[in-house]
């Protein structure tokens, strides 16, 4: 033996601003709840996003629906929107400061007056210099009315000095106020290439989330918008175009472990129209819902309430495919069985991280665990 106490503490020494560094930086998997979707609803319209569900359902019964389950018809009955996201840029549009004043206030008060989805928020303007002004004043008089938790989705970011704004906003407006300190969290989209590579090769998302100072919840895919400004043609602007997945792979990569999460983006293709149109969008969407869970994004964006159905058909057949190979292999892992797959305790996280996804959004009723195990597995 050639090293003594001394030596050991030399080593921790020369590591300790790095540990200190890995702890705030990849604090690991946030707790709680992610909601499988978000619906974005003008602010105009939000007087009828609680009927949802039942045109959802009214949608099925029409179209002859093609992946019936009573769990789907349960869910839309009950919960059919998990993420409701009140909008006041591209769905809603530049009105006069007045209207828009207005529509502030009366979706405030639509919110407060409840029932409610279990995550809400809303969509102001970008911080861009035309906007700004007025993306300000909308959350300034969304607080004076509606002081609840919800989440700010802060769209067309391009820079860090951007997020350090926003930070400077939330502080102000927190103090304002009188809210607690770090209540006011936002997410930011992701809808333009600066977001993603710097003008210098660098990743500019992993500074966004640094420059966030933990107020960023999550990073959210904008499909059109980045198409657009990425040079794809109208035609072939999608989901799975590799433009998208590169952007994508790379929001990934910076947001992995720091508690961050993500969400895909949308797909313009709605189920509107004749038998024939409406199941070809049906396709399509539950195709790139279960395209979209299987590259590790357990949320997205819908637009309409005929998509609902296939996003709840989609994510419970996936939850549900998985769900006996997922319970045989924890079961393993913890038993310390032998088998053909040796698992290590990071996939024994994924794997319970798993259940409690298909729990949580209703696809599983039993995930061969209790919800408590598995929630201290993760």
């Amino acid at each position: 033996m050639r090293l003594f106490d001394h030596d050991y503490a030399e080593i921790d020494g020369r590591l300790a601003a790095h540990d200190a560094f890995l702890r705030a930086r990849y604090p690991g998997e946030r707790a709680g709840r992610q909601p499988v979707h978000t619906v974005y609803v003008p602010a105009d319209k939000l007087d009828g996003f609680r009927d949802w569900g039942a045109i959802a359902l009214a949608a099925m019964d029409d179209h002859d629906f093609p992946w019936p389950d009573p769990a789907v018809r349960d869910k839309l009955t009950r919960e059919p929107i998990e993420d409701l996201r009140v909008d006041f840029e591209d769905g809603y549009g530049v009105r006069d400061d007045d209207q828009e004043d207005a529509a502030v206030r009366k979706a405030a008060a639509i919110l407060a007056n409840g029932p409610r989805p279990p995550f809400a928020g809303l969509r102001i303007k970008s911080l861009e210099a035309a906007t700004r002004r007025r993306s300000l004043r909308t959350l300034d008089l969304f607080l004076d009315s509606y002081q609840d938790v919800f989440t700010i989705t802060l769209p067309k970011v391009s820079g860090t000095d951007q997020v350090s704004a926003m930070v400077a906003l939330c502080e102000k407006l927190e103090r304002g106020y009188g809210l607690s300190a770090g209540v006011l969290t936002f997410e930011l989209q992701i809808e333009l290439p600066s977001a993603v590579l710097a003008a210098d090769g660098t990743a500019t998302v992993a500074r966004l989330i640094t420059a966030a100072g933990g107020r960023c919840t999550g990073l959210h895919y904008g499909t059109y918008d980045y198409s657009a400004a990425a040079g794809v043609a109208a035609a072939y602007q999608s989901m799975e175009h590799p433009a998208a997945d590169y952007a994508k792979a790379v929001m990934q990569a910076a947001a992995a472990q720091t508690g961050v999460r993500l969400s895909d983006g949308s797909t313009n293709i709605l189920p509107v129209g004749d038998r024939a149109d409406v199941h070809a969008a049906w396709q399509t969407h539950h195709r790139l819902v279960r395209r979209s869970l299987e590259r590790g994004y357990y949320q997205g964006w819908d637009l309409h309430p005929a998509q609902l159905p296939s996003r709840y058909a989609a994510t419970y057949a996936f939850f549900r495919d998985g769900r006996d190979a997922a319970v045989t292999r924890l079961h393993r892992y913890l038993d310390r069985q032998e088998s053909g797959v040796m698992d290590e305790p990071a996939t024994a996280r994924a794997l319970a991280g798993y259940l409690l996804r298909g729990l949580d959004c209703g696809a599983l009723t039993d995930a061969g665990f209790p919800r408590e195990q598995l929630t201290a597995l993760v």
